[in-house]
């Protein structure tokens, strides 16, 4: 059945019933007219927490990304609940329909392909709609590839920023990365596995290759990849292997920590050392290895000394 059939048949069944009231939902109870935004397993099928599957089978509808995808998902719990595919594509117009049948007096359940639904992953506009109608939205929590792949990374976790998928052209690429460099916090990204061997020499090209970042593939999955180092050795060590190149990839990346003044005092005083014994290029070169600050913006920064001297 699809998805314009599904409307109908559901639009027929609401209309010859009075609307219900909403009632607040329980632990363990799915109440009518609410919109509830349940996570998925993001791999490990064993991660589906138990509020999720009491979730998808007393709902009316489930709003899924691919319905194909999702389909082997719910059938692997016994979830035979009606199904909607709501993707970007198809959003404007969904998105009237789900908020219409949720005022009629029924639940519905957003999911999305794998995690938490929202993040890098469409649905947006119908909690905003949810909102602006004065429609209950509802969190079922579970998986999060970004939170699972911060808990493993070995980087700072109190303050971070989501960045998800990067411009696929290298330029746009570039630019947008330019916009993080003096962020000092910790970083997290999504990227294909067609883009990674370019995404990361990007990376370590901008932020420097002796910034540290931790490689997340597969996570929960058979063949798992949870890798720290540098971007400059993240970028080889998955080039040289073209397994590394598969699968959901997250990248954590740490933020820069030698930003501020005191930092660029202490940098003024190694590159001035360093220069009474080495050329401008090899002192950029150990400055950066030592530092960690990218190795252009330092020999940069070693030709304005040598013009104040």
């Amino acid at each position: 059945m699809s998805a314009q059939d599904d409307s109908q048949s559901l639009t027929q069944t609401a209309t010859s019933a009075p609307a219900t009231t909403p009632v607040r939902h329980t632990h363990n109870n799915v109440a009518s007219a609410y919109l509830y935004i349940v996570a998925t397993p993001i791999g490990n099928m064993g991660d589906i927490t138990a509020r999720a599957i009491d979730t998808l089978k007393q709902v009316d509808i489930i709003a899924c990304e691919d319905t194909r995808t999702s389909g082997k998902l719910l059938a692997n719990f016994g979830i035979d609940t009606q199904t909607w595919a709501y993707h970007e594509h198809n959003s404007e117009i969904q998105t009237p329909k789900i908020i219409e049948m949720i005022q009629r007096g029924h639940s519905v359940a957003l999911i999305s392909d794998a995690g938490t639904p929202l993040i890098s992953d469409p649905g947006y506009q119908l909690v905003q709609a949810a909102h602006a109608a004065g429609v209950g939205v509802v969190p079922i929590v579970g998986a999060s590839a970004a939170i699972a792949a911060l808990s493993v990374a070995g980087l700072p976790s109190d303050k971070f920023s989501f960045v998800g998928f990067l411009p696929a052209k290298t330029h746009g690429r570039v630019k947008q990365l330019e916009q993080y460099i003096e962020r000092t916090e910790t970083l997290i990204f999504y990227e294909a596995p067609h883009r990674i061997v370019v995404s990361l020499k990007d990376m370590a090209s901008v932020f420097g290759d002796n910034r540290p970042a931790t490689l997340c593939r597969e996570l929960t999955k058979t063949f798992e990849t949870v890798k720290k180092s540098t971007l400059g050795e993240l970028a080889q060590f998955v080039e040289a292997d073209n397994n590394q190149q598969k699968g959901e990839i997250v990248l954590v990346v740490g933020g820069n920590v030698n930003n501020d003044s005191d930092d660029d005092s202490i940098h003024d005083e190694l590159l001035l050392r360093l220069l009474q014994d080495l050329s401008v290029k090899k002192a950029a070169a150990l400055a950066s290895e030592l530092t960690g600050v990218k190795k252009n913006t330092l020999y940069q920064r070693l030709l304005d000394l040598q013009k104040s001297e």
